[in-house]
């Protein structure tokens, strides 16, 4: 029984620090989705239709 007196407290903060890195890199590669979707928008708006005629290359 004593091993576990022993031993909670560093399982319990290793779970939570766990816990807290986990949400820190979801809440990260959400925002990246979310930027890659944003830039990606702003580029499909930006392109715009092809010019024509002879000074378009």
């Amino acid at each position: 029984m004593e091993y576990i007196a022993v031993l909670a407290p560093s399982v319990v903060v290793g779970l939570i620090f766990w816990f807290a890195m986990k949400s820190i890199f979801n809440a990260d590669k959400s925002e990246r989705q979310a930027e890659a979707r944003a830039q990606e928008e702003a580029n499909s708006r930006n392109q715009g239709p092809a010019p024509e005629g002879p000074a378009a290359k």
